[in-house]
């Protein structure tokens, strides 16, 4: 049997067999409903109070529901039977604490009896998905948004940063741009979120960017309840602010300056292998002009060597930014458990859940 690879977001879990050029075979919402004790499904409201979000800001949060979370991912979705259990691999966010690595691999032998575990950085496993050992990584999740360096397979801490505004924050952005031309409609935020995913875009540059402020095509869209909003220059908000960070009330430099910025602590010499090696993943680069927008950037900015975006080899499935980390996991799982450099439920027995921080770098 292949080992299983889970990448769980603040928003998405990914899920799916070790099966490298095949997108995950489950990409399921990582928020869960609270069922009422007693209570059947036709019990549950779809009110925001009654759910429950396991993972925050990219960080498990809820050990319980994640408990719940995997155990219908792997035995009712992937197929595993109770006491056959297999192998599986974890992507790690940048900055996991250590005692969250320590408490996952603690879950899966002593709840779930797995034969193998092994966990890698999203940065490292993004770069795999795209053929690279080195390079960078720009993540924007739904959580946060991780800027990583990697060399040789290894993430250089002093050259990566962590930032708590991802997806989540541009959602509530729109909500309240929305809100300032709509103000007779009532807006959910789970409505919100799928006109984020369906209208939101970037500007060719910041002077494109002034001009839909001053005149844009507006689009009517109806909700789901029937009310009919406009959508007009808000859709280009989203995108700027990724570039122009005081849109969100952020004393911040851009996306692009802190890619450069991170990469100027370590040594001159990797510079070029670094930036000349970046890659955008997490699911609002897939954003509409988000790319082109980003390069534009990037050739403007004061850097000696500036950064150049890597694309992803033809052979791989479309819309790999959107689960990039899984499909490395997948690649890096076909070389760590057939040669054995996983963690064995002999090594857990002996060193403990510690075991991690030694096998799992």
């Amino acid at each position: 049997m292949e080992a299983v690879v889970v990448d769980a977001g603040t928003k998405l879990l990914k899920a799916g067999f070790a099966i490298p050029d095949q997108a995950p075979s489950m990409i399921i919402p990582t928020r869960m409903k609270r069922m009422p004790e007693g209570g059947s499904l036709d019990d549950i409201s779809l009110s925001e109070d009654n759910t429950i979000d396991p993972i925050v800001r990219g960080f498990v949060r809820d050990w319980e529901a994640i408990e719940d979370l995997l155990h219908y991912v792997l035995y009712t979705g992937l197929g595993w039977e109770i006491g056959n259990e297999g192998q599986i691999l974890f992507t790690d966010p940048l900055s996991t604490p250590k005692a969250n690595r320590e408490q996952l691999v603690q879950l899966m032998f002593e709840t779930f009896n797995i034969s193998g575990f092994y966990a890698s950085e999203q940065a490292v496993l993004s770069l795999y998905a795209v053929g690279r050992i080195s390079g960078c990584t720009v993540d924007i999740g739904h959580g946060k948004i991780d800027i990583a360096s990697v060399i040789e397979g290894a993430v250089q801490h002093i050259a990566s940063r962590r930032f708590e505004v991802g997806g989540i924050d541009l959602t509530k952005l729109l909500a309240r741009e929305l809100a300032k031309v709509n103000p007779h409609v009532k807006l959910n935020i789970s409505d919100v979120e799928k006109i984020k995913e369906h209208y939101s875009c970037c500007a060719e540059d910041e002077v494109a960017y002034v001009k839909t402020q001053r005149s844009c095509q507006k689009e009517q869209h109806i909700l789901p309840d029937g009310q009919v909003i406009t959508i007009g220059r808000e859709r280009y908000t989203i995108g700027e602010a990724l570039f122009q960070p005081s849109i969100l009330g952020l004393e911040s430099h851009g996306i692009v300056e802190q890619l450069v910025r991170s990469v100027s602590t370590v040594s001159s010499e990797n510079h070029r292998q670094l930036l000349e090696n970046t890659v955008l993943c997490g699911g609002t680069s897939s954003m509409a002009g988000f790319e082109d927008r980003f390069q534009k950037e990037a050739n403007l900015c004061s850097s000696a060597i500036r950064p150049s975006l890597v694309k992803a080899p033809e052979y791989m499935p479309e819309n790999l930014t959107t689960y990039s980390a899984w499909m490395g996991g997948a690649i890096l799982a076909k070389v760590v458990f057939p040669q054995n450099q996983h963690i064995t439920k002999a090594d857990y027995d002996e060193y403990g859940p510690s075991i991690v921080h030694r096998k799992c770098f």
